[in-house]
């Protein structure tokens, strides 16, 4: 049935490329709502340590891990922590199924290492 001033039908948009993104909440934002803490930017006179240094494993990321210019000495491993550099550049919906992809080469890695 068609009404006299009728338009034609347009096909509906779809969702955006890239994922749901949440809206407001209805009724709008709510008063006294989210405030984040304010940072707290005094230095403490020393350290606080929850363990004997002694007992506290050494950090074996070194700088030139972060940006990519050393190697593991396994290639599979190195391709997916290069993966995971280039992902930053992609969108988040992306960027999940990249994070997905590296973990599963990751398991398959280190199951033939235990074999």
């Amino acid at each position: 049935m068609s009404y006299p001033n009728q338009q034609p039908q347009q096909p509906r948009p779809g969702p955006m490329p890239g994922g749901f993104r949440p809206g407001p909440p209805p009724g709008g934002p709510r008063p006294g709502g989210f405030q984040p803490a304010a940072p707290s930017y005094a230095p403490q006179s020393r350290p606080v340590q929850s363990q004997p240094a002694q007992a506290q494993a050494p950090s074996q990321v070194t700088e030139g891990m972060l940006d990519g210019s050393e190697t593991t000495g396994h290639p599979a491993v190195d391709a997916v922590l290069q993966s995971l550099a280039n992902a930053a550049t992609l969108a988040p919906a992306d960027q999940l199924a990249e994070y997905e992809a590296a973990h599963q080469v990751l398991q398959e890695t280190l199951a033939s290492i235990d074999r």
